[in-house]
C-alpha cells in the first residue's frame, strides 16, 4: 500500500512539475487567438414543383422536363426529335409543355404514329409549334396576344374569367422559369394547321 501511496505522490508531482513548464511556456509564447469560421449555410434554390419534381433557374427547359413525372410522354417527343440540343441550348424559349394526361387526349395511336422515325418532320413540327423564341413570363401575356412560334405559326393567348389560355388547351401552371427560357405547363397539346 505504502509503495501505491508513492507511485500516485510521484505521478502527482510529475503532473504539476509538467503544467508548471507549460504554463511558463505559454507566457513566454505569442499566440493566435483568430479562428478560422466555415460557412456551412445550405442554399437552396427557389422554384415550381411540376410532376413531384422542384423546377429550378439553374436547369435548362430540358433538365427541368425530365425530372416531371407529368412530362414523360413530352420528353420521349423531344427526343425521337432530335429536339434535346436545341431545347437544351442559351434560347431563350419559352415553352407550352402539354402533360401525359393531354397526348392521352390525342386519338388512339397518335402519340405512336408520330413517334415512329419515318414521322419525325411531323413531330418536329408539332413541337416546335409548341416552342416561341424569347422568354415570356405571365406578366408579359395580353389578351389576344398572338406569339409566332419555331414551327412558324401563330399561337394565340387569350384570359377567360382569370384563366390563361394559348389556343384551346389551358395553362394549369406558369412561369417555370429555367437557364435558358420560360415554361407553361398546358392540358392540351397545340396541333399546327396543315
Amino acid at each position: 500500500m505504502k509503495k501505491q501511496f508513492l507511485s500516485l505522490t510521484a505521478g502527482l508531482a510529475l503532473l504539476a512539475l509538467v503544467s508548471a513548464c507549460n504554463s511558463s511556456k505559454t507566457a513566454e509564447t505569442t499566440t493566435d487567438t483568430s479562428m478560422t469560421t466555415v460557412d456551412t449555410t445550405v442554399v437552396v434554390e427557389k422554384g415550381v414543383e411540376v410532376g413531384g419534381a422542384m423546377m429550378v433557374p439553374s436547369k435548362n427547359i430540358v433538365e427541368n422536363a425530365m425530372g416531371s413525372s407529368d412530362h414523360t410522354t413530352l420528353v420521349a417527343a423531344v427526343k425521337a426529335a432530335g429536339l434535346v440540343e436545341t431545347l437544351s441550348g442559351t434560347g431563350p424559349f419559352t415553352v407550352f409543355a402539354p402533360t401525359n394526361e393531354a397526348f392521352a387526349k390525342l386519338p388512339a395511336g397518335a402519340v405512336d404514329n408520330l413517334l415512329k422515325p419515318e414521322m419525325k418532320k411531323d413531330l418536329t413540327s408539332v413541337l416546335t409549334y409548341h416552342v416561341v423564341p424569347g422568354s415570356y413570363k405571365s406578366s408579359d401575356l395580353k389578351n389576344g396576344m398572338e406569339l409566332t412560334t419555331v414551327q412558324g405559326q401563330k399561337l394565340k393567348l387569350t384570359e377567360k374569367n382569370g384563366e390563361w389560355w394559348v389556343n384551346d388547351a389551358k395553362i394549369t401552371i406558369a412561369d417555370v422559369i429555367s437557364s435558358n427560357g420560360v415554361t407553361f405547363v398546358i392540358d392540351g397539346v397545340l396541333m399546327p394547321k396543315k
